[in-house]
């Protein structure tokens, strides 16, 4: 009797519950990439676009144009215009897949809080979502589809991804990066750039943008940006072009690690010294090399390598940006105490860098 008297009791309770808001399968359409641009108008600051995934049969995957749709907005407000792009659709919009944020690298000479914000609180917004910075237009960028993309794939997750693209021009950064980076102070923000080919068919992310909380970015070469990405990264297969006292090799770095200390003197910044080692092959050369000649080849290099990323470091300290987080090794050197970050900021556009490059080639070379 008291068994029954439970069950009607669990069975009362149970008609009070609400069902779940789960929504088929057939009912929600996947956003694959999310696009920032300025607004067009005068009508609304930024201009938002999303990609959305729209299942295809085996016959129509051959034409990659009609495998997604694009829904573009106008407004004040990221919160707001996605809200609007919700009424464009009869399904439910999900973001947890989507793997890829362009912003318009105009829109980053304001303060990235401004807009990053709604990207950083909503919770379906995955904080492993590449982000990038688009040149031209992020519109255009996500509408570039080049032959061969699969549906619900996007040739910048393979880009940014562990499952396509390798090259050491490329840099990956993560939404959570961003976060941390703009908040933490020493520290400044990073971007790949993202821009579309001349004949519009191919993508290119062969460059970086640095961001400060002050000021205009500043976009490191592509040379600058492959140095940066071995350094900080220490991502293999660094590449550099030597033409000194008569020799013009092509080296290929297969390790590189860099090691840094910040000098103080009397609790005051001094100096920040760099150490950086090499180890790799000789992939091209003008002339015929000798291995017994190997410790003359690893000093050159050593020279010019020097010589070239001593023109980086001063390339982005003259610009009062950090993105190697020397700042942020400092204030850990140091007991908390107010005018910590002020000391710094106001000695680093002056601190010598001294960089010192061991460079251990170990071979010329194989040619058959």
């Amino acid at each position: 009797m008291a068994n029954l008297k439970y069950l009607v009791m669990i069975i009362v309770f149970m008609s009070f519950l609400t069902g779940c808001g789960f929504k088929d399968i057939d009912n929600r359409v996947f956003v694959t990439g999310i696009g920032i641009d300025p607004s067009k108008n005068d009508e609304g600051k930024y201009r938002v676009t999303l990609k959305l995934a729209i299942p295809a049969s085996i016959k129509e995957k051959s034409n990659a144009s009609s495998s997604y749709q694009f829904l573009v907005h106008e407004g004040d407000n990221i919160g707001e215009i996605i809200q609007i792009l919700e009424t464009y659709t009869d399904k439910v919009l999900e973001f947890g897949h989507a793997k890829v944020i362009l912003i318009n690298e105009l829109l980053l000479e304001e303060n990235l809080k401004d807009f990053m914000d709604y990207l950083f609180r909503r919770g379906d917004i995955q904080s492993i979502a590449y982000i990038g910075a688009a040149r031209g237009s992020a519109e255009d960028v996500l509408r570039t589809l080049p032959k061969g993309e699969a549906v619900v794939a996007s040739p910048l997750i393979k880009f940014f991804g562990e499952t396509g693209n390798d090259s050491t021009y490329v840099v990956t950064v993560y939404l959570y990066e961003i976060r941390r980076d703009f908040h933490s102070k020493g520290i400044d923000a990073i971007l790949p750039i993202v821009e579309v080919n001349k004949s519009g068919k191919h993508l290119m992310v062969n460059k970086l943008l640095i961001v400060g909380d002050k000021g205009e970015p500043l976009e490191l070469t592509s040379k600058f940006t492959q140095a940066f990405n071995a350094l900080k990264n220490s991502v293999p297969g660094y590449s550099f072009k030597l033409d000194s006292d008569g020799y013009k090799l092509l080296l290929n770095m297969t390790t590189t690690k860099m090691k840094y200390n910040i000098i103080k003197e009397n609790g005051q910044p001094k100096s920040i010294k760099v150490d950086v080692q090499m180890s790799g092959v000789i992939s091209q050369s003008n002339k015929t090399l000798l291995v017994d000649k190997l410790d003359e080849y690893n000093k050159l290099a050593a020279k010019e390598i020097k010589q070239e990323l001593e023109k980086m470091f001063t390339n982005i300290q003259e610009k009062k940006l950090d993105p190697f987080g020397f700042g942020l090794r400092y204030r850990t050197m140091q007991l908390h105490q107010k005018g910590t970050l002020e000391k710094w900021e106001k000695a680093y556009p002056k601190l010598p860098i001294d960089v010192t490059v061991d460079v251990d080639l170990k071979s010329t070379g194989t040619i058959d």
